[in-house]
């Protein structure tokens, strides 16, 4: 039995000691440690109970419980710091009666409590369901050795048994200060039974959270598994968290969004799959992505198209000079959008050499439509996913650049420029060109399906325009979808214009030039166009602008008393040096075996001049100039066709056994191909054989046949042009050819004889002949042709 005496106290934090159990404590307070330095003098007895009141660092009788438990120490282990370690075994537990604070540690009068026996067969009973349940405790904490279950089933006294449990469960220090206090054995049974119930309640939780975390991202990095922890435990407490109200937001916006039945459908769709998966996993990334694009279209939203045909007019006329049959187009277009509700936007194909002005063109389309612009640049395109998108199944996959640019323009009608179509390519990826057919088809782009979006958008309120240089690059049913619109090279009096209107100005602000009275005359604009640059467009005319602005800027701020600056033609041979290119001087002479031809480029049309000599030899035809597998063929036909017809031109009978005939055409390194130099060979190949001279003031143009008809050609505009700016003054065309001629500038008409023929004989006449001129077409009268040789000045528009 024990009695009442009187035991060095220690407080304990956080920790409540049984009776016949061994626990190891650490011992940092002065106090205390002199409690334990008395009781190691003494009979190694300690009474140690648990504190109340945790804050307390000098605890009194009101911070400690009034039961605890008398323990002997068993074993110190004294630490550098001057702590120290001990190891204690309860024997008993006891109340304290008495409490003395006077002396340097805390002294305690402790009384041995009896508890009380009841009604054995209701605690053998207890005593079976805390066994049981302290099983399942332990199997369900990783934290209660295997052995130690079966330790607490060898125990027999319900009492040990109970401060065993106690002492082993992870319960709180006020539910294990419960269960010391309570003085009947069956109530301490009781107590134990619903703190393990409720812990194993909490365990089994746990366990389900971790393995439903587990199961949604494996064995991923911490904090993705506090995370899902966190947010499995907040659902079950019926907590809400910030995902929920992403979520809501999502369904709100997709609610308030005009977009399609099928583009809803798979909104709701993807948005409950996001609802399922774990917050910072990269399937919800992606699926936020999906959702944010789908949202971020502009389902339903369309700007309202401006029906003012004068104003129209009116701003397609103060950005472009010229161009009239485009300005004629948009003007029509905007006339049917006033008298019908829902017009499928054209889709037009602005073809023409560089620097023409199709780019700029497209933009103030849209300005006088009062639509939003885009633009995409197709030059180098080889993919099929930048047009159509990637497949979500790809990491980093987007829309394509279709859906892009509708997406950046914020508008379901914007006016959309695919700039350089004809530089588009293919390759294993896949071919653009093809996934462009359903973007430029009018009856299937109201339904264009985005390989990344899955569902369909609609594309037929959308004004698509097109450029490119030439069509040859084209695939034939993606050029068939198109409505073409040939912009051919600007002509001298076009561009004398353009820069009076609209490059000067720009390059005089460019160049803090503006309000300094600096000024070009028009025999010095004339200058550059013609000695200059020779081109079909603008751009190095505006290059050559720019640098006579920047050569004026320095006048001005080397003298800075000189405020007006006058540009002559003498200014302009100063500051660009040397003339570039000079009026041909054939033009003024006949030559024997050289004819002049009219090329095709994608710059715009060019002088093909055509060289042909002949020398004793075995009829060997040489052909030299780069020339491609048609143009050899044209000059092997115009060959046979002399022959057959020698005796009409007096040729020598064996003149193809006796003679080697070459044929040049210069600029050797520059490949030239294609049935149109026909007449340029056989008059070049004629006059050489029969030493007759060609007129050097004729370009010519026309296919032919071995019958000696002359065919129909391409690019009749451009090339009529480069024969006018190359001071040609008379030109064959084929007679196919002359409804064309409609289409080509007064201006260029009046100082051009055109001459269409039907056969080579004709063709010959004309550039052979005394002046033979069958079917010319007029020059107006009064009109006078332009001197070749000198710089010309053009009336009407001032100095």
């Amino acid at each position: 039995m024990y009695k009442t005496e009187s035991l060095p106290l220690v407080p304990l934090k956080e920790i409540v000691v049984f009776p016949h159990s061994i626990t190891p404590l650490f011992i940092v307070r002065h106090k205390s440690l002199i409690a334990l330095e008395a009781a190691l003098k003494r009979d190694k007895k300690l009474m140690l109970v648990a504190q109340r009141n945790l804050e307390s660092e000098h605890p009194g009788l009101d911070d400690l419980y009034s039961v605890g438990t008398v323990a002997e120490i068993i074993q110190v282990l004294r630490l550098p710091d001057g702590s120290a370690k001990i190891l204690v075994e309860g024997h008993y537990s006891g109340r304290i009666v008495g409490f003395d604070t006077h002396g340097d540690y805390l002294m305690s009068t402790v009384d041995p409590i009896r508890y009380i026996d009841d009604d054995s067969k209701k605690v053998q009973a207890l005593q079976r369901m805390v066994v049981s349940q302290f099983e399942q405790y332990a199997q369900l904490s990783d934290k209660i050795p295997e052995d130690l279950g079966l330790s607490i089933k060898s125990l027999e006294d319900p009492m040990q048994l109970a401060n065993a449990v106690a002492n082993y469960c992870h319960f709180r220090t006020e539910d294990k200060q419960r269960v010391l206090e309570t003085l009947r054995v069956s109530e301490k049974m009781m107590i134990l039974s619903e703190l393990l119930a409720s812990e194993n309640e909490l365990l089994e939780l746990e366990n389900k959270i971790i393995t439903q975390v587990k199961s949604k991202i494996g064995k991923s990095q911490k904090e993705y598994f506090l995370n899902e922890q966190l947010k499995v435990i907040e659902k079950e407490l019926g907590l809400s968290n910030e995902e929920d109200f992403e979520l809501e937001e999502y369904e709100e916006k997709i609610k308030k969004s005009k977009m399609s039945e099928e583009a809803r459908e798979k909104a709701f769709k993807e948005l409950s799959r996001l609802s399922k998966m774990a917050q910072l996993s990269p399937e919800a990334t992606v699926s936020r992505t999906y959702l944010d694009w789908l949202l971020d279209l502009p389902w339903g939203k369309a700007t309202r198209d401006q029906s003012d045909l004068v104003r129209a007019q009116k701003i397609l006329d103060e950005d472009h000079y010229g161009l009239e049959k485009v300005k004629e187009r948009i003007v029509e277009y905007l006339a049917v959008l006033k008298l019908v509700k829902e017009f499928k936007g054209p889709i037009l194909c602005l073809v023409g050499p560089p620097g023409v002005g199709k780019t700029s063109l497209a933009k103030s389309i849209a300005r006088t439509l009062k639509r939003k612009f885009v633009r995409v640049s197709l030059g180098g395109v080889r993919d099929e996913a930048e047009i159509r998108g990637h497949r979500r199944t790809y990491i980093g996959s987007l829309p394509g650049k279709i859906i892009q640019s509708i997406k950046k323009a914020g508008s379901s009608n914007p006016v959309f420029l695919l700039d350089e179509i004809d530089k588009m390519s293919s390759d294993f990826r896949g071919d653009p060109a093809s996934a462009m057919l359903e973007v430029l088809d009018p009856e299937q782009n109201k339904a264009f399906n985005d390989h990344y979006l899955e569902v369909d958008y609609d594309l037929s309120q959308v004004m698509f325009i097109t450029t490119a240089n030439t069509t040859a690059g084209i695939p034939g049913p993606l050029l068939d979808r198109m409505e073409l619109i040939r912009l051919p090279g600007y002509t001298e009096d076009e561009k004398l214009h353009i820069a009076r209107q609209f490059l000067i100005p720009k390059q005089i602000k460019a160049h803090g030039l503006y309000g300094m009275h600096a000024m070009f005359t028009n025999q010095a604009i004339d200058m550059i166009i013609q000695r200059y640059t020779r081109e079909s467009g603008v751009r190095s005319l505006e290059r050559e602008i720019a640098t006579m602005c920047r050569k004026m800027a320095r006048s001005i701020v080397s003298n800075e008393e000189e405020k007006m600056l006058r540009i002559e033609p003498a200014e302009v041979r100063k500051h660009l040096g040397p003339e570039r290119f000079q009026d041909p001087t054939i033009h003024e002479a006949l030559e024997t075996g050289v004819a002049i031809g009219l090329a095709w480029t994608e710059a715009g049309g060019e002088l093909l001049p055509t060289e042909c000599t002949i020398m004793p030899g075995k009829g060997n035809l040489q052909l030299t100039g780069k020339l491609g597998d048609v143009m050899q063929e044209s000059a092997k036909a115009a060959l046979s066709y002399l022959r057959s017809r020698g005796e009409y031109y007096k040729l020598p009978p064996d003149f193809h056994k006796d003679m080697d005939i070459h044929i040049h055409l210069p600029e050797g390194a520059i490949p030239k191909d294609g049935p149109s130099a026909g007449v340029t060979l056989i008059t070049a190949l004629l006059s050489a054989l029969t030493k007759k001279p060609v007129r050097q003031d004729v370009a010519m143009t026309g296919e032919i046949t071995l019958r000696g008809h002359v065919l129909k050609i391409g690019g009749l505009k451009e090339k009529i042009i480069a024969a006018h700016r190359n001071r040609m003054t008379t030109v064959i065309i084929p007679d196919e050819n002359e409804p064309e001629l409609e289409e080509i500038p007064n201006e260029i008409l009046k100082d051009l004889k055109i001459v269409p023929v039907k056969t080579v004989d004709e063709a010959i006449a004309v550039s052979m002949g005394p002046g033979a001129d069958k079917k010319e077409i007029k020059t107006p009268e009064g009109t006078q042709r332009r001197k070749r040789t000198v710089i010309r000045p053009r009336p009407g528009l001032g100095a």
